[in-house]
């Protein structure tokens, strides 16, 4: 005699399939840097739209500062071969937490909020950031945004830093930094929060009339992100990017991709001073 009714049947044979057919989950490596020697390649993510930081080149492959940075500590760290994969900044801290990638080098600074979730390398590099504004416009300083539309970069230190500090602005965030500065330039916004560097060479790349003004707002500092729990990769990163600092390899990175006017290590060692 079946003791099972026709429905219970089907609820019991239904659930025994979706078992035996339903992949099974893998667990995080416990060691993700033996993991990605192993493999021979480790996944960095970037948002790939932040010069000189990080932006697609005209090879159509990943370039700038933080690209190039994490090429040479790959290198350091005996990994073979990096994946780039792009996203948005919000989506970095809960990308490492799920697995999406190892490292997020991308200008991202360790404030205590993210170090809850994440750890931090060493720094690997810093910026200053300011106010950019149209050309011409009459707004100088943070006091002449109240009332004004200011645009930041959608999960970025720059937002937090606008939302704390600009009380009467309306933030508008975008997941696309590059489209910041386009809006500013044709006047969707009034002003955005930006690095000097990145502020500048967008301008410049894309002729737009757009310049910085007023005093520096904040210095930050920039570090590989990764999942918690990874002492190994974390020893091995910081390692690989003090010895950058020390043989001068980080400043010629610099150089070349931020400005020979600027000593980036010199600059690290202010900003921590401070």
């Amino acid at each position: 005699m079946n003791i099972f009714p026709t429905l219970n049947r089907r609820l019991l044979l239904g659930a025994l399939s979706s078992c035996l057919l339903a992949p099974a989950f893998a667990q995080a490596p416990q060691d993700l840097l033996a993991h990605a020697r192993a493999k021979g390649f480790i996944r960095i993510a970037n948002t790939q739209s932040s010069p000189p930081w990080t932006y697609v080149g005209a090879d159509n492959q990943p370039a700038g500062y933080d690209v190039e940075v994490a090429r040479e500590v790959a290198r350091r760290i005996g990994i073979a071969r990096i994946e780039f994969i792009a996203d948005a900044g919000k989506n970095f801290v809960e990308g490492l937490k799920a697995g999406k990638y190892e490292l997020v080098m991308n200008d991202m600074t360790p404030t205590p909020e993210r170090e809850k979730q994440v750890d931090f390398s060493a720094p690997y590099g810093v910026e200053d950031f300011r106010i950019f504004v149209r050309v011409p416009s009459e707004l100088k300083d943070t006091a002449d945004l109240r009332g004004k539309r200011v645009g930041v970069t959608t999960g970025s230190s720059n937002e937090s830093w606008a939302r704390a500090n600009l009380p009467g602005s309306t933030i508008v965030s975008y997941d696309n930094g590059a489209l910041v500065f386009n809006d500013l330039a044709i006047g969707r916004i009034d002003a955005t929060i930006s690095s000097y560097f990145g502020g500048t060479k967008y301008a410049k790349d894309k002729n737009l009339p757009i310049k910085e003004v007023g005093p520096i707002l904040s210095y930050q500092l920039s570090a590989a992100a990764m999942p918690k729990q990874q002492p190994a990769l974390r020893a091995a990163v910081s390692a690989a990017v003090e010895a950058m600092i020390a043989d001068g390899t980080i400043d010629r990175l610099s150089e070349r991709w931020v400005g020979v006017s600027y000593r980036m290590s010199e600059e690290i060692r202010r900003a921590q001073a401070r």
